[in-house]
């Protein structure tokens, strides 16, 4: 039976491993100690419980995650609401609000004002369909302008979405992702939380899927460089061992821009990067909070509230890299009372830094995103930077999984 061996157990990698598994002998090979790159949970000692690395939001019309969760067992560990509903907490203004898009195509939740962000009209909302034609060389703020709207809505969602200030933000990348939820519709865009953990709804319960068909995993393996011969990978050199490559061997590289640059002759990739700051507090949400809200007027941007503790997002981040992680902390829990409505002393927390969380979503950037399919036959490229057409999403690197799995199965 012909191998293929998959460099990296980050999503991309997962999903093209869980992809290739029924009909292949699947080996993936991983640098760190464990599954799940940038997506994955762990046990943090000074808070005494697991956490995740980064919190994620998946939307319902992220039908790759879904497909992906789903043939893995991973979806009974995603929660939310049964409607598309987002909760909005301006601290500055001191308003809150529920925007609810309707569940049809026909966006009729525009003309009504209990659905919509408050004080805006129906018309106001013609941007995104404008978006929708968006060229790959424009950015977003002439498309979502820098009103009200887009304080309150435009700029939380895309900033999340692209990790990438609108100035700057590709607007066709941001079109994309209007294109494939809210332009479907509510039943596409109900936000989905792994409230258990990433781990436990995306890594492993694919770590299972894989050992059961046979599949197998190699922990502390660092690929150090590939050998080539004429137009195919021939070896795999692992430092200790270099693993040769049978006639029908396919590899899949499923791993960050800046060693698949190393590794590959020639290769272009974005190079240029954006950070995301998460903190977590060891304080169960309040009941009445929801599962997510959106701050406006504050650093935070995302609350998650979980049942062991309440967890921040803020994206593109780069303001705060310097801020020490004590004050960063103070800061943003002032911000999570404010919102939760609750007093408390600051609660074990842990602030995460992560200065290359994602590719800048910029039209430079985009345009050196290298496609699945490379030169070599049996080397194909998988990850969230590479060409999905999509940001850097969690349904962005399952998708490249599934693509890169696709052209190691003829």
């Amino acid at each position: 039976m012909a191998r293929v061996h998959i460099v990296g157990a980050g999503l991309a990698g997962l999903s093209a491993a869980v992809e290739l598994a029924d009909g292949r002998e699947v080996l993936i090979h991983e640098a760190a100690p464990q599954a799940g790159g940038r997506c994955r949970s762990y046990f943090d000692s000074s808070l005494n419980m697991t956490i995740d690395n980064g919190n994620h939001l998946l939307l319902s019309g992220n039908d790759s995650a879904l497909a992906y969760a789903r043939k893995i067992g991973g979806d009974r560990k995603l929660a939310g609401p049964d409607e598309a509903v987002f909760d909005f907490c301006d601290i500055e203004r001191r308003e809150c609000w529920r925007l609810r898009p309707n569940a049809g195509r026909l966006p009729w939740w525009i003309l009504a004002p209990e659905r919509r962000v408050p004080h805006t009209a129906g018309l106001d909302y013609a941007a995104l369909a404008k978006l929708l034609f968006a060229r790959r060389d424009q950015t977003l703020r002439p498309f979502i302008g820098s009103g009200d709207l887009a304080r309150k809505l435009w700029d939380p969602i895309f900033v999340s979405a692209l990790n990438t200030d609108p100035s700057e933000a590709s607007a066709f990348l941001a079109a994309a992702i209007v294109r494939e939820t809210f332009a479907r519709g509510g039943e596409a865009c109900r936000p989905l939380v792994a409230v258990e953990g990433l781990s436990a709804a995306f890594v492993d319960p694919a770590l299972d899927f894989l050992r059961k068909q046979g599949g197998q995993v190699r922990f502390g393996a660092k690929l150090r460089a590939i050998q080539f011969a004429g137009d195919r990978v021939s070896a795999l050199d692992f430092g200790e061992e270099i693993v040769q490559l049978g006639g029908q061997d396919k590899v899949v590289l499923a791993v960050p821009p800046l060693v698949a640059v190393a590794l590959v002759p020639g290769l272009k990739a974005p190079l240029e990067f954006r950070a995301i700051v998460n903190a977590h507090f060891a304080f169960p949400a309040p009941k009445n909070l929801p599962l997510l809200t959106g701050v406006i007027g504050a650093a935070s941007e995302w609350l998650f509230g979980f049942s062991d503790r309440l967890s921040v997002t803020i994206s593109a981040a780069e303001r705060f890299l310097a801020t020490p992680r004590e004050d960063l902390a103070r800061a943003i829990w002032d911000e999570v009372q404010a919102v939760a409505g609750f007093e408390a002393p600051l609660p074990a927390w842990q602030i995460i830094k992560e200065k290359r969380a994602t590719f800048a979503a910029t039209p430079e950037q985009d345009a050196l995103r290298p496609f699945a399919e490379t030169q070599w036959r049996n080397l194909a490229m998988a990850g969230d930077w590479t060409q999905t057409g999509l940001p850097a999403t969690i349904e962005g690197a399952i998708r490249s999984g599934a693509t890169a799995a696709g052209l190691c199965s003829g």
